[in-house]
């Protein structure tokens, strides 16, 4: 049974393909990603920021929260694939990688605290979703429940 659930698991990771610019990373880099997954984007102004959603082929929507200064401050991900987090979270994926390591033994969704990532990913085959961001770069006046 075990095998099987690898297996699925190498399955899922293979169909996933790389998804956006990287938590931390700068506006520049989202329309390359863009290109790569061969997806659609829009661009939402709010007063505080910019969200780029991007959309990829299989349904899953990766958003990339930009503040005034050009940089990835959070991101957020819902779909039927999880996104390659390696792209998406870039240098923080280690922190993510750790604590995902540490929940094996458990199901349910992985839990990241700290001073500068939080990060909360979870779901099942077919509704994964997801949100990482970096307390330190939040915009003044945003309130995380803004991020979604």
């Amino acid at each position: 049974m075990r095998s099987t659930a690898r297996l699925a698991a190498l399955l899922l990771l293979a169909l996933a393909g790389p998804a956006a610019a990287a938590l931390g990373d700068n506006e520049a880099s989202i329309a390359a990603d863009q290109a790569k997954l061969k997806a659609t984007r829009r661009i939402v102004a709010a007063p505080l920021y910019t969200v780029h959603e991007i959309q990829a082929a299989s349904g899953t929507v990766v958003r990339e929260y930009v503040s005034a200064q050009g940089q990835v401050f959070a991101v957020t991900w819902r779909g039927p694939l999880m996104p390659d987090l390696r792209q998406v979270l870039g240098g923080y994926y280690a922190d993510y990688h750790a604590a995902a390591a540490a929940k094996r033994a458990r199901r349910g969704p992985v839990l990241v605290r700290q001073p500068g990532l939080v990060l909360h990913s979870g779901g099942h085959m077919r509704a994964f979703s997801g949100r990482a961001y970096i307390p330190q770069w939040l915009p003044a006046g945003v309130s995380i429940d803004e991020i979604q």
